[in-house]
Formats: structure tokens, sequence, C-alpha cells
């Protein structure tokens, strides 16, 4: 795809709609996590630094499109100008934006109330898209993470300035071209989770995309069981075994080679420091539930690694949240990240939990990209048209 980014944007005496993601996680009227404030920061700085006059936008939450005190954006704004070192002026309106989107000086920053609490907003209404492409001369996105939706700010106003992508959306694009746009091969992705239901849509894309597809976590005891292995009282869909058994047959015929677990470690619940044990697949107490793939399964994902060009993971191989059932994520983790920092391999992973499980290991900054844009990852990995991106194509 093909996109313009800051380094084609001339900002100096220009008002730049910036649209961002700050919808970060509150507790009793406190931020408990900046993230997603200090990943906008960068480009906000340059944007200042180059002489734009910045108006930031985004969503908060779900208000339904009224006003709802607890997701006002005004105490972002404090801490984006904390994190920023440098003023932020706030508008409670767009009323009160088309006023002082004008009256900004060259470096100043704005930032604008939730997108949300407009109806017209996740309707996509051309009203007020029109209303936000008035505040501004160029559009730039930088919310990957909300480009899945089709809303006023990431889709409608995008169609009406110039548009450019910002360096988070940059990086994210870049990152995800070298996965499924034009990866090194062999190319492999590494899929867990709990529910094979829930990610039909995203294996039958990378069965005709990847090399190598490795199937973990409660997900894989449903293609256990649709192969005639006895799960004991494991997660399971009997439902999708029918769709499990397709998407076998589909990957033979394409010549993609889906690696299932050999062995497993099972044990009689889920709680930390329960008897435990490894044993073959087809071998599973009837009392038991699957909990991890086991060492046998683990050395040979090891081995597998050394083999791989490219990788792209979303979802735990066991029940990490619970030691010692994160053994086989954890391992497999460091060893990617091992082999991304020997230059042998470009690793992209994503998913709330999967960003979870790259920080508990220690090793997320040591990945060449980890996503932290939820739906709009998992939607990529489906194979579908994410309209806030395929607005900034030209």
């Amino acid at each position: 795809m093909r996109f313009r980014t800051l380094d084609q944007l001339d900002a100096r005496g220009k008002r730049v709609l910036l649209r961002a993601d700050l919808n970060v996680p509150v507790k009793d009227g406190r931020i408990t996590d900046l993230t997603r404030i200090e990943r906008v920061c960068p480009t906000i700085r340059e944007l200042s630094d180059k002489g734009g006059r910045v108006i930031v936008c985004s969503h908060f939450g779900r208000p339904k499109g009224k006003p709802v005190p607890e997701m006002s954006l005004r105490p972002v704004a404090e801490a984006l100008e904390k994190l920023l070192g440098r003023s932020v002026r706030f508008a409670g309106s767009l009323a009160a934006a088309r006023d002082m989107s004008a009256s900004l000086a060259d470096g100043e920053v704005l930032l604008l109330e939730n997108t949300r609490y407009d109806p017209r907003e996740e309707k996509n209404d051309p009203s007020m898209a029109r209303e936000l492409a008035a505040l501004a001369d160029v559009y730039v996105d930088d919310a990957f993470s909300s480009a899945h939706r089709a809303h006023a700010s990431t889709e409608g106003v995008a169609r009406l300035l110039p548009a450019y992508a910002g360096r988070l959306m940059q990086a994210e694009l870049e990152a995800l071209d070298k996965v499924l746009g034009h990866p090194a091969h062999p190319l492999a992705a590494v899929i867990g989770g709990a529910k094979v239901s829930t990610k039909l849509p995203m294996l039958g894309n990378l069965v005709g995309r990847v090399d190598v597809l490795v199937l973990g976590g409660a997900m894989a005891n449903t293609f256990l069981a649709a192969q005639g292995n006895a799960v004991g009282k494991s997660m399971q869909e009997p439902d999708t075994y029918g769709a499990a058994r397709d998407l076998l047959a589909r990957a033979r015929q394409v010549g993609c080679r889906v690696i299932l677990p050999q062995d497993v470690v099972v044990a009689a619940k889920l709680a930390p420091d329960v008897p435990r044990q490894a044993v073959e697949v087809d071998a599973v107490p009837a009392d038991a539930i699957i909990l991890d793939l086991g060492p046998r399964s683990v050395d040979g994902l090891l081995g597998e690694i050394r083999d791989w060009r490219t990788m792209v993971w979303n979802g735990p191989l066991g029940a990490f949240e619970i030691p010692p059932f994160d053994a086989a994520s954890k391992a497999l983790a460091r060893a990617v990240a091992d082999a991304t920092q020997a230059g042998h391999l470009i690793s992209v992973a994503g998913g709330g939990d999967t960003d979870s499980l790259l920080n508990r290991a220690g090793v997320a900054d040591r990945f060449s990209y980890v996503s932290t844009a939820g739906g709009a990852f998992l939607e990529w990995l489906e194979g579908r048209t994410l309209p806030g991106v395929a607005a900034l194509e030209y």
C-alpha cells in the first residue's frame, strides 16, 4: 500500500488535525497506564517542533453520543501536557474548537473533547467530518488501534483533507507489511488463545498465506479432539470440529504445514502449585485438563525457529496467567526474542494477552514490533480492509 508520512508534510504554519488513541485506563479518576499517550507523543512533538499547529482528537470509552463526565478527555490533556513538557490547550466542544484552532500559534497544541460525545462520530456522519475538516489544513492519523472503525474522525475526515500517517501508524503499517505484505520466507504464524470459533476468520486467512501455522492454547484442544484424541475435561468446542477438519484439509491442499501439540501438561484443575504431569496427546486422562504444551512440543518449536525468517504471534500457548502453565509461552517468547536480536528473524506480535505475556517474559522490547492495537490488529490478521488505513492510501 502507498501512504504519505510526516516526511512528506511541511507542517509549518499549518493546522494539523491529529487523530490519536488516548483511550487510556482510568480508575478512581486517575490514569493507570500512560502507554497510549506516551506512544503518540513523538508524532505530536515532531509536528509541533516543525511549526505545526496541532489539534489532537480522540475517543474515550463508550459515552454513546452524549457527554459523560467520567469519560472527558480533560484529565488526559493534563497528562499529555506533562509528558510533552509543553502547554496543551483544551476545547470542550467542536464549537469552541473552531475559535481556538483559528487562534493557534505555530507549535501550539490543542486537545479536543471526546469525539464520541457527538452521536455523529460513530455513524461516520459527513456533517461531523466536515466540521472536523474545517478545523485544519491537513489530517494525520496516528491511531491504528481505531483504524478498523469507519468513524467521522478516522475515515470521514481523512477523505476531506490531505491525509498522512503519523509515526506510530507508520511503524505499525510497515511492521505488518513485513509479515503479510512482503514477508521473508519461511513465514510462520503462532496462534493460541481459548476459542477456535472466534479465530476461524483469522485462521482461514493465514492458512493461505503462511508456510507454517502453529496452533496452541485451549483452541488446539478442539483440533486434537476433531482428530479423534480424547482431551479429558479440557476446554474445547465440539461444534467447530467440522471447521477444524476443513481447515486442516485446506492447509494440506495449499502446502501450509500445521503444527499441533505432540504432548501436553495436564492437571486436575487450573491452580498454582497443583500436581501436574506431561502426557502424549493420545493419553490425556479422562479427569484431567490440558493447561500447557509439553516439553517435547516446546523443544520441537524451539527447533523450528531456526528455520523461520518471519513470524507473527497472537495468543498464548497455555494458561499463562497462572504459573507454571506459562512455561511454554515464555520459552517460545525468549527464543523468538533471541532470534530477533541475532538478526535471524522478523517478529511481530499483538493482542492483549500476547502483549501481557511478552511483558511478563521481559522480552517485549526485543521483538521487531509489538502491536497494542487490539481489535484492529486482529482484523488485519483476518485479512479485512481497515477503513482508517484505506483512507490514507493514494
